[in-house]
């Protein structure tokens, strides 16, 4: 049996290692379109920063222990075309025979219409920021040029964390949003202005409202002019304004298209043609609150559809258990965290969204060092079902344990009341008697 995995990022490592632990006889070969299998996407600001000195330490695992694992990569190879009727991929450099086949070939950049974007590229100073290839060109840039001044198009986690990234290299970094505040898609206003006076008092400017019309070279520097007619320029233009699955080499081969024009795929990643399964950032997403597909890219997803593809092309039965978009960003000090729906996603979902907002220490006040954690916890009115959070606090609080604690209780379907009766672990340094959470929880409660 010869699995066939495209793409050699999170999803197709992981279908390719399941793959192999299912089946140990099971012929697994990676078809890797660049020559960096494997690699930490979410580690790039970390380099950019030089908290992670070298790039090669992003890889999860090396191309050597991913050979001793069983997979055979055939890096630098990209694939053209698949015919499922021949069970054949055509690369650019021949064709290959598949008995089974994982599509994963991501996501693309999303080019916002920016007039003068399609001419500029990274060796005019307009950078993306999506592979390791777009990396080193950056991190060339850096090292070999002056970029005292940097402005960011995006404020997504990307964009907030390479903002800091940047500004530890010494840049003078802007960041411009079109929508009115940062993290649009994931936080509600209250706790982005938070995130956005963090920015602020570490020397970033953040402009929200702020819709890019062009980029254009002038002199040694860029000019990047906003709608409303303001014109800035920097060294260098970061353009990190999120991603769009990329599905041409799947609908190519007859694959239907799901939510949000990603791949469509049932719960154990099956595409609907013959023993072909796709999986990461080009397919839709099962979400457990809303009970439909949705498009969500997140690494942690990609891994987890990556083995339910392996396992499911190996002969095993795993399904997808779905996710609720559980995410975390650490912003300079502060760290924001959300899980499960926002008011506004869950009313239109068809629930009696309410929404508390609380602010809780995160351990007992007469310890020394105690800092406060604002909290909005969103429950339905009709049955107290939990619902969602979001979570913004200093770094050193344990944001992200707790946004864990409650996608846990989400993914299991708890009330907001059973919040406050979890068994959570208590020491005056670390906690309290009833910690933030339940704090939190007790306080929807009252109300509702």
């Amino acid at each position: 049996m010869h699995l066939l995995v495209i793409g050699g990022s999170d999803a197709g490592i992981e279908a390719g290692l399941a793959a192999r632990s299912m089946d140990p006889g099971m012929d697994v070969t990676l078809l890797v379109a660049d020559r960096f299998p494997n690699f930490s996407i979410c580690g790039i600001p970390y380099h950019v920063s030089g908290d992670v000195p070298d790039w090669r330490d992003l890889a999860h695992q090396s191309a050597d222990d991913l050979k001793a694992a069983g997979l055979e990569l055939r890096l630098g190879e990209r694939a053209v075309a698949i015919d499922p009727a021949a069970r054949t991929v055509l690369t650019d450099a021949g064709a290959l025979s598949y008995d089974r086949l994982v599509i994963g070939t991501g996501a693309m950049p999303l080019r916002p219409p920016i007039q003068g974007l399609d001419e500029l590229g990274a060796a005019e100073g307009v950078h993306e920021l999506h592979t390791m290839d777009d990396t080193l060109r950056l991190m060339e840039r850096l090292d070999q040029e002056t970029a005292d001044s940097v402005i960011i198009i995006g404020a997504g986690y990307i964009g907030l964390e390479m903002a800091e990234a940047l500004s530890a290299r010494g840049a003078r970094v802007t960041v411009l949003e079109r929508f009115e505040q940062v993290m649009p898609r994931s936080l509600d206003p209250e706790l982005a202005a938070e995130l956005a006076s963090e920015l602020g008092s570490r020397g970033v400017e953040v402009q929200c409202g702020a819709t890019v019309a062009s980029i254009a070279r002038d002199g040694t520097r860029l000019a990047v002019t906003s709608q409303d007619g303001r014109r800035r320029t920097a060294d260098l233009v970061l353009v990190v304004t999120g991603v769009r699955p990329s599905t041409e080499l799947a609908t190519g081969a007859g694959a239907r298209l799901g939510a949000a024009g990603a791949v469509e795929v049932d719960r154990r990643m099956r595409t609907g043609l013959p023993d072909v399964y796709a999986a990461g950032d080009c397919v839709q997403t099962y979400h457990r609150l809303l009970g439909r597909h949705v498009y969500l890219p997140l690494g942690t997803t990609a891994h987890k559809q990556g083995r339910v593809a392996g396992e499911d092309a190996a002969g095993g039965d795993r399904v997808f258990a779905g996710v609720l978009g559980t995410q975390v960003v650490k912003v300079f000090d502060r760290v924001a965290a959300a899980t499960g729906l926002r008011d506004a996603e869950a009313a239109e979902a068809g629930f009696t969204p309410t929404t508390v907002d609380t602010v809780a220490d995160d351990h007992k006040a007469y310890y020394p060092g105690a800092t406060p954690i604002r909290i909005r916890l969103t429950g339905d009115r009709a049955t107290g079902r939990l619902l969602g959070a979001q979570l913004v606090g200093h770094l050193g609080a344990e944001i992200a344990k707790r946004i864990d604690v409650l996608a846990t209780g989400i993914h299991h379907g708890i009330s907001v009341a059973e919040v406050a009766d979890l068994d959570l672990s208590y020491t005056p340094p670390l906690g309290s008697p009833w910690d933030a959470l339940q704090q939190a929880a007790r306080q929807w409660s009252r109300l509702y």
